[in-house]
């Protein structure tokens, strides 16, 4: 990896065994979660001939601004498995109003937000069943002032991924070996001289899914505003607890260990390009029409279809073998899945893996309606059964998906990031600082009435051409 935001992810967020989870807790205290480096801290980092300097003040800690439960807070089997840190920024300009409170507005509002979220306050540890869980200790989350040297403009797009340089305008904890030593929430407003200013959050996945992470950044903002909670955290995931006893009633071939026949893996020892592709509706339509040409189908969603498309281009890019299998994952929101449904506004994880497994050369060789249908089995397969099957295979196995021979495709086309209002309008632009791992391809909504969707993806150097003659069509 050349990119110390991508070497900072896989060091030191990355998610643990639980075998090294226990070990890490005899090592571990609260003593050392969060530590004081020197400060004022000057990271710079060169742009379209600019030079992007970002100062950071010292941090702070933002308690709940009253009283809430102390004690211990469960985490579902479907937290465990995703105790990655995933950061985001999102970027705020407005000509009526400049940036000179934005801190201590951002600040006021993340204490009174607490009350109602109170587990990202306190910090993570290990229960006596040996999995993650939250001490509600109050200590807060963890918040930076920092400002930039020039106009948000001068840096160009904020919105697509890059770690070196939208790493600037998140807060690394320094030292952090693992994820016990980082507070749940960390957060940093940077102003620019333009009178903007842009909020990167660092926020634990195990908390809570992009749905529920939009609708923690939406309570925030609507906290700054003065409004009440459109949609309140509902606190109680002991609805998704095991069965007792566990019983797995479904093969769960998320987990299964694919044996890299191709030698794919050496290609990455390249250096790695970052790229973008964006599908507007136009184009949209016309890899559904390639999907639905041979009359195999009889419908496909969006979804499916750019799922299908770039996986096989991926496949073909990275000269697998015919006989490489390889596997295909993605999260299924089980929200309304789950028999009852979960409630609005549930604060966790609601998302379940799913997977499909085939050959390279199944897929190569066959007409688009093939994979499609693949993508749209594994959707149809995620039920209630699926989903408590999944949570009780994880209580019995403490496995981890493999990411061996696949491909994880994560989609945020349909979460509204765009709508969050801190005073200062919605976001002129948001999106991930990076992609947490090289196996990862990112749906983003992009455009006029986000109607199109940006495809981000990082291959090997030798690799990217070939992808991007797949998607100039």
């Amino acid at each position: 990896m050349v990119c110390l935001g991508f070497l900072y992810i896989e060091l030191h967020t990355a998610p643990l065994p639980i075998r090294d989870l226990a070990l890490i807790a005899l090592f571990s205290s609260h003593s050392a979660a969060f530590r004081i480096s020197e400060f004022q801290v000057k990271m710079e980092t060169k742009e379209n001939g600019v030079v992007l300097t970002v100062s950071k003040e010292e941090p702070v800690l933002v308690p709940p601004a009253e009283e809430t439960k102390k004690g211990l807070y469960f985490l579902s089997n479907l937290d465990q498995n995703i105790a990655v840190i995933i950061q985001t920024v999102y970027c705020f300009k407005s000509d009526e109003i400049g940036n000179e409170n934005a801190f201590q507005v951002i600040k006021e509002a993340l204490s009174k937000v607490l009350v109602h979220y109170y587990p990202l306050a306190g910090r993570l540890t290990i229960s006596p069943e040996g999995k993650l869980i939250v001490d509600c200790t109050a200590e807060g989350a963890v918040l930076v002032e920092a400002s930039a040297n020039c106009r948000m403009e001068e840096i160009g797009d904020l919105t697509k991924p890059d770690p070196e340089k939208l790493g600037l305008l998140v807060y690394n904890i320094p030292g952090a070996k693992n994820i016990l030593q980082i507070p749940p929430m960390v957060a940093q407003v940077t102003r620019f001289k333009c009178g903007g200013f842009v909020l990167g959050l660092a926020v634990n996945h195990c908390m809570f899914d992009g749905l529920g992470a939009m609708e923690f950044v939406n309570s925030w903002g609507e906290m700054a505003r003065g409004l009440p909670l459109s949609v309140p955290p509902f606190m109680d995931r002991s609805l998704l607890k095991s069965r007792v006893p566990p019983k797995t009633e479904n093969p769960h071939l998320e987990f299964e260990e694919i044996e890299d026949v191709s030698e794919a893996s050496k290609l990455y020892a390249e250096e790695m390009q970052y790229r973008s592709f964006c599908f507007d509706p136009e184009k949209l339509q016309k890899v559904k029409a390639k999907a639905m040409d041979d009359g195999n189908l009889k419908k496909c969603t969006t979804f499916e279809a750019l799922s299908a498309f770039v996986w096989r281009a991926r496949a073909r890019a990275l000269r697998l073998k015919p006989e490489q299998r390889m596997k295909l994952l993605f999260a299924v929101d089980g929200r309304s899945r789950f028999e009852p449904p979960l409630p609005k506004g549930y604060f966790g994880n609601g998302i379940v893996l799913t997977n499909s497994i085939c050959t390279a050369g199944e897929i190569l060789e066959s007409p688009l309606s093939f994979t499609v249908d693949l993508v749209q089995k594994a959707v149809n397969m995620v039920t209630d059964g699926y989903m408590r099957s999944a949570i009780d295979y994880f209580e019995m196995t403490r496995s981890r998906p493999s990411l061996t021979a696949t491909l994880l495709i994560t989609t945020w086309s349909k979460l509204s990031f765009h709508t969050t209002d801190f005073g200062w309008g919605e976001p002129v632009g948001s999106g991930p600082v990076t992609l947490p791992e090289k196996e990862v391809i990112l749906f983003l909504s992009h455009g006029e009435e986000r109607k199109s969707i940006n495809v981000l993806l990082g291959l090997p150097a030798s690799a990217m051409p070939t992808f991007e003659e797949d998607m100039d069509f």
